[in-house]
C-alpha cells in the first residue's frame, strides 16, 4: 500500500434524522438527542410498532415541480447531500477533469416509495395508470445518476447495493480509486428512503424491529443494552468528497479527516445471521489495508443495530481481534439516535466518526441503562466523553447477505 496516495475528506453533506447539516448532526449526536419518533402517517394503524427515524425534509424546498416529479425521495436526499458536500469542499467542478471524477453511492432499497406507490395503484386500486417515470424513479441507480447529471460528472458512476453495508462499500471503493490514482475526485456515500408501508411491513415480518418503549418512544433503540429489542428503520443520506491529500493541501482546504483503508469479507454461512469469524476477518482486513496494528485503534463506531443477536456477535468479533485491548477501546453505537439507515447507515456513521475525531470526543451510546453481562465492552454509555485524543478510528458496517465492510479513518490533528 506504500505506493497509494493519501486520501482526504474535504466535503461533507448530510440529510438525516439528526439534522440536515454536519454541525447540527454532530451537536444532536453529542447531546444524545434522538431522531427516533412515533410515525405520523395515514397507514399508522397497520403497523405493529409505528416507529421510525424521520428526516425533516420537503423536496419542494429544493426542486422545482417538473424535476421533483422525476425524483423519488431517495434521489432528493442524495442530490441535496451531494450539493452540500461539493459546496463544503469548495470544489470548482468546472476546473476539474470530469472524466476523472466519479460517483459512488450505496442504497439498499432504492426508490422504495415510488415502487410501493406503483404497486398500490396496480394491485390496491386495480388501476393500470402507473406513473410514466416509475422505472426511472424506482431504479437503484437513480440517485447516483442524478448526481452525475446535476454536476456533469463523466467518470464512473457506481451504485452499490449490499444491504446495510452499501454506503461503507461505496466509500471504500471510492477511496481505492482515488488512492490508486485512477480518479482525482470522488463523491461517495449513501441514500435511503425506506419508510413506505410495504417496506415497513416487510421489515416487521422479519421480526427484527424494536418494540416501542412505553416510557419514551424515542429511546426504543437500545444497542448493547440488556433490554434491547431490535432496530428502528431510518431515512436520509450522507455524502463525502474524497480527493488526494496533496490536492487538498495545495488548495488550502480544511480537511475533515483521512480515509486510511477499508476491509471487506463475506459471511458465507447465513443470509441474516452474522458470524464472529466474518466480522473479525473484516476488521483485520481493514487494519491490513490501512497498515495499522490493532493497538493503533483509538475508538470504534459499532454497527450496533440493537438486535439481540447482532450486538453480541459484534462484541465478540471486536474481542477476537483486539483481545484484552478491546476493553480499553471506546465503542459508540449511534443508531440508538438516528436509527438504521440501511444502505445509507455506513456513510452517516462515517461522517459522525470524522466529526467526533475532529472534536476529540467519543460520542455516546444512548439508552444503555441495563448493562448486558455478555456485551461487556466500553460502549460510552449515555454521555459523550470529552478530551479524548482519537487519532485513528474504525467504523463497522455488517449486512444481511453477509457483505461486511469496515472503514479505517484518521484525524487531521
Amino acid at each position: 500500500m506504500s505506493s497509494m496516495r493519501r486520501v482526504a475528506v474535504t466535503g461533507i453533506g448530510v440529510i438525516s434524522p439528526l439534522g440536515n447539516s454536519a454541525a447540527e448532526v454532530y451537536e444532536n449526536a453529542f447531546k444524545g438527542r434522538s431522531g427516533i419518533q412515533l410515525l405520523n402517517v395515514p397507514f399508522l394503524h397497520r403497523l405493529t410498532a409505528p416507529l421510525a427515524a424521520c428526516v425533516r425534509f420537503n423536496g419542494a424546498d429544493y426542486f422545482d415541480p417538473p424535476k421533483l416529479r422525476m425524483l423519488d425521495r431517495v434521489s432528493q436526499f442524495a442530490l441535496v447531500a451531494a450539493k452540500q458536500a461539493f459546496s463544503d469542499a469548495n470544489c470548482d467542478l468546472k476546473k476539474i477533469d470530469r472524466s476523472r471524477t466519479g460517483v459512488f453511492l450505496g442504497t439498499g432499497m432504492g426508490g422504495s416509495q415510488t415502487n410501493d406507490e406503483g404497486y398500490k395503484v396496480l394491485y390496491g386500486d386495480n388501476s393500470n395508470r402507473i406513473k410514466p417515470f416509475t422505472v426511472l424513479m424506482g431504479m437503484h441507480n437513480a440517485p447516483a445518476a442524478w448526481i452525475g447529471i446535476e454536476h456533469n460528472i463523466a467518470g464512473p458512476t457506481f451504485t452499490y447495493s449490499t444491504a446495510c453495508s452499501s454506503s461503507a462499500v461505496a466509500i471504500g471503493e471510492a477511496w481505492l480509486r482515488v488512492a490508486s490514482g485512477s480518479l482525482d475526485v470522488a463523491i461517495a456515500g449513501g441514500a435511503e428512503a425506506p419508510l413506505s408501508l410495504g417496506s415497513l411491513k416487510a421489515w416487521e415480518a422479519l421480526q427484527t424491529l424494536a418494540s416501542i418503549d412505553i416510557n419514551e418512544p424515542s429511546t426504543s433503540c437500545k444497542p448493547f443494552s440488556k433490554n434491547r429489542s431490535g432496530m428502528v428503520i431510518g431515512e436520509g443520506a450522507a455524502m463525502l468528497v474524497l480527493e488526494p491529500w496533496e490536492s487538498a493541501m495545495a488548495r488550502g482546504m480544511p480537511i475533515h479527516g483521512e480515509i486510511l483503508g477499508y476491509g471487506l469479507s463475506t459471511d458465507a454461512s447465513h443470509i441474516t445471521r452474522p458470524s464472529v469469524e466474518g466480522q473479525a476477518a473484516t476488521i483485520r482486513a481493514a487494519l491490513k489495508s490501512a497498515s495499522l496494528n490493532p493497538s493503533a485503534i483509538d475508538a470504534i463506531n459499532a454497527h450496533g443495530t440493537g438486535t439481540l443477536f447482532n450486538d453480541l456477535v459484534e462484541t465478540n468479533a471486536i474481542k477476537a481481534v483486539f483481545g484484552l485491548g478491546a476493553y480499553k477501546i471506546p465503542i459508540t453505537a449511534t443508531k440508538a439516535l438516528h436509527g438504521h439507515l440501511l444502505g445509507a447507515a455506513g456513510a452517516l456513521e462515517c461522517v459522525l466518526s470524522l466529526l467526533a475525531m475532529q472534536h476529540s470526543v467519543a460520542l455516546p451510546t444512548m439508552h444503555l441503562s441495563m448493562p448486558d453481562p455478555e456485551c461487556d465492552l466500553d460502549y460510552v454509555p449515555n454521555v459523550a466523553r470529552n478530551n479524548i485524543a482519537i487519532r485513528t478510528m474504525l467504523t463497522n458496517s455488517f449486512a444481511f447477505g453477509g457483505s461486511n465492510a469496515v472503514l479505517a479513518l484518521r484525524a487531521t490533528f
